[in-house]
């Protein structure tokens, strides 16, 4: 456990009580999260420049080129976050994925759709969320 964590938290608080964005949130927690495993971010909130979609995260898992989706509710008690990965969702992650891997020449071979899904405190990764 890093010994900032706490400050982190604490911070993070006090930062989005003033704003109530979850989602933002979220994504900044996913991020420190992948970050600690090891993964390389390049990008948060990547949209193609023509539209049709927003990647939250792409990273680097060692030679895998990885796109995250990130979905954040407060609690888990009415609905989990990763029942909103709809099939118009995932098409549109599709979509901005494919602008993004013909504009960094990456290995269409070596890609991922992985997902976090946060419920109030709890954080759960979804590798290979879908093909």
């Amino acid at each position: 456990m890093n010994l900032l964590d706490p400050l982190y938290r604490l911070a993070d608080r006090l930062r989005y009580r003033a704003h109530r964005n979850l989602g933002r949130r979220g994504e900044d927690l996913a991020h420190r999260w992948l970050r600690r495993r090891g993964f390389r971010v390049t990008a948060r909130n990547w949209r193609p420049p023509q539209g049709g979609g927003e990647i939250d995260i792409v990273a680097w898992d060692h030679d895998w080129l990885v796109f995250v989706e990130v979905k954040t509710r407060a609690s888990a008690e009415l609905n989990a976050p990763e029942r909103d990965l709809n099939p118009d969702k995932i098409r549109a992650l599709r979509r901005a994925a494919r602008d993004y891997l013909r504009r960094s020449g990456a290995d269409p071979e070596k890609i991922r759709f992985d997902a976090v899904a946060i419920s109030g405190e709890r954080i759960e990764y979804l590798q290979n969320a879908f093909s």
